[in-house]
C-alpha cells in the first residue's frame, strides 16, 4: 500500500460529500465528534445545541441508551437475515407495532432503508395497485412544485425543487405538478396553518381535465413541505385534495418522512390534519436516526388488491437487500418504546405554543420577511441579498454554528426542527442565538 493511502491518512479529500459545497467545506470543516441529549460536541470540544434534530430525524434526542443497547444486543444475536423469501421475527413485530400508531386502516408496512427509497416504493405500489384493479392506463404521477421527495429518480421526478433536478437531464415521463402553496402576499407571518389557499388544491381538477382521470395513478405531497423551507398547508387544502382524489379514484400519498413520529404533535400529519392518505412514506424518526430505515404504509384495500391473485406467486416485484434489517428493526422498536414511555408526541403538542411564541419573537429582527411554524417546526425567511440568493441565510447558519447552535438553511430560509425533548430554556437559547446572528450579518 502506498504511503499516501495508508490506514489513518485523513486529508478530507476522499469523501465526496452529499448536498455540500465540498471545496468550501474542506477549506473550513465543521466536524462533530459526539452527541448526547440536545447537544453535539464538535471536534474542537464545543457544545452545539441541535436546532434541527440532526436532519429532521433525531426526534427523541441523541444517544438514547435503550436504542444503543437494542442495537448492540441484536448485533450479538444476528447481524443480518435475507428479506427475499425469508425474514426474521423483528420485521413482523415492528410492522404490527407500527400498525397500532398509523392512522385509520394504514395497516400494512413495507420496509425500506431511507425516505428516498420509501417514495419510489410508494409510487410503484400505486402503479401496481391500479394494474391489479384492471386499470393499467393509470400511469401518470402528480407531484407539486417545490416538493421534495428524496433523490431517487422517481422522487426527483415528482419533486419540484429546481437545483435537485437540473444536473440530471430527463427524469421519468408521465409526470405533472400542482402549484405550491407558498403565498407570502396573503399569508406572511401566519401562526400555524394559513387561512388563504385551500383553493390551490383545485389545480388537481385542472390536471384531471387535462390528462383524464383514467390516466392518473397518484398524487404525492408533503403534508407540510419541509426541505423547501417549511411551507405549511392552508386550512382545508389537504382535505380538498382528499375529496378530489376520492372523486376520481386517484391514490393520495403523503410523504411523511419529516412529519412522521411526533414532529407536528401527533403520530403522523394524517392524524394532526384529520385527513386520511392511502399511502404514507416515512423514515427519519422511525429509528431516531440511529440506523438507516424507512417504511411505506398502505391502506387495507390497496394491500388486499395486490394479494387478490389466483396464483400464489410474488405479488410485488420490488424490494431491497436491507429491507427490514435486524439492527434497524431493533432500533425502531426501541425508538417506538421511547416515544410511548416518554409520551413525546403529546409533549411536542404541549410545548408547540411556546415554540411558536418564541420563533415569532424574531419578526422585527434584521432581514426577516416571513416566519412560518407548525408543531415543532419553524421557517424563518430572510430577504435575499441582491444577486446572491441563499448567501445571507448561509452566513446566518455559519454565525449560529460559531455561537453554538446547529441550524439548517434551504435557500434564504432558516429551517428549525429541534428534538422533541427540547426544554423551554433551550428554546430561549436557540432563539437568542439566531437573533444575535441576524443582527451581525449584513
Amino acid at each position: 500500500m502506498a504511503a499516501e493511502t495508508q490506514l489513518g491518512a485523513n486529508n478530507l479529500e476522499a469523501y465526496f460529500m452529499p448536498f455540500t459545497a465540498n471545496r468550501l467545506f474542506k477549506a473550513n470543516p465543521r466536524l462533530l465528534a459526539s452527541a448526547k441529549g440536545m447537544h453535539y460536541t464538535s471536534t474542537d470540544g464545543r457544545r452545539i445545541l441541535d436546532g434541527t434534530a440532526g436532519l429532521w430525524c433525531v426526534n427523541a434526542g441523541h444517544g438514547r441508551r435503550r436504542i444503543v443497547e437494542a442495537i448492540q444486543a441484536q448485533a450479538r444475536e444476528m447481524d443480518y437475515a435475507p428479506s427475499f423469501q425469508m425474514s426474521h421475527p423483528l420485521t413482523f413485530e415492528l410492522a404490527a407495532r407500527l400498525a397500532t400508531i398509523l392512522p385509520g386502516d394504514l395497516d400494512h408496512v413495507f420496509f425500506t432503508n431511507s425516505g428516498s427509497e420509501s417514495v419510489d416504493t410508494a409510487l410503484k405500489i400505486a402503479l401496481a395497485y391500479h394494474r391489479s384493479q384492471g386499470n393499467p392506463g393509470r400511469i401518470k404521477l402528480i407531484g407539486r412544485e417545490r416538493g421534495y421527495h428524496g433523490v431517487g429518480f422517481g422522487g426527483m421526478s415528482v419533486g419540484g425543487i429546481g437545483p435537485n433536478r437540473q444536473q440530471f437531464g430527463n427524469l421519468l415521463g408521465h409526470v405533472d405538478h400542482l402549484p405550491h402553496t407558498h403565498a407570502p402576499d396573503h399569508n406572511a407571518f401566519s401562526r400555524g396553518q394559513p387561512q388563504w389557499g385551500a383553493h390551490l388544491a383545485d389545480a388537481l381538477e385542472d390536471r384531471v381535465a387535462l390528462h383524464g382521470a383514467e390516466t392518473i395513478a397518484c398524487v404525492i405531497v408533503e403534508p407540510m413541505a419541509g426541505s423547501t423551507g417549511v411551507l405549511v398547508p392552508p386550512v382545508g387544502y389537504l382535505r380538498r385534495l382528499r375529496e378530489i382524489c376520492d372523486r376520481h379514484g386517484i391514490v393520495l400519498i403523503f410523504d411523511e418522512v419529516i412529519t412522521g413520529f411526533g414532529r407536528l404533535g401527533a403520530s403522523f400529519a394524517c392524524e394532526h390534519f384529520g385527513v386520511q392518505a392511502d399511502i404514507i412514506t416515512c423514515a427519519k424518526g422511525l429509528t431516531n436516526a440511529a440506523v438507516p430505515m424507512g417504511a411505506v404504509a398502505v391502506r387495507k384495500h390497496i394491500y388486499d388488491s395486490l394479494m387478490d391473485r389466483e396464483d400464489s406467486g410474488i405479488e410485488l416485484f420490488h424490494g431491497y437487500t436491507y429491507s427490514g434489517h435486524p439492527l434497524a428493526c431493533a432500533a425502531a422498536l426501541a425508538t417506538l418504546e421511547i416515544y410511548r414511555e416518554d409520551d413525546l408526541f403529546a409533549r411536542a403538542a404541549e410545548i408547540a405554543p411556546d415554540w411558536e411564541q418564541a420563533v415569532h419573537g424574531l419578526r422585527d429582527h434584521p432581514h426577516v420577511i416571513d416566519i412560518r411554524n407548525i408543531g415543532m417546526v419553524a421557517g424563518i425567511e430572510l430577504e435575499p441579498r441582491p444577486g446572491q440568493p441563499a448567501a445571507r441565510a448561509y452566513d446566518v447558519f455559519l454565525k449560529c454554528y460559531e455561537k453554538g447552535l446547529l441550524t439548517r438553511t434551504t435557500g434564504d430560509v432558516i429551517a428549525l426542527s429541534p428534538p422533541l425533548v427540547i426544554e423551554r430554556s433551550e428554546i430561549d437559547q436557540l432563539v437568542a442565538i439566531i437573533g444575535e446572528s441576524l443582527r451581525e450579518v449584513a
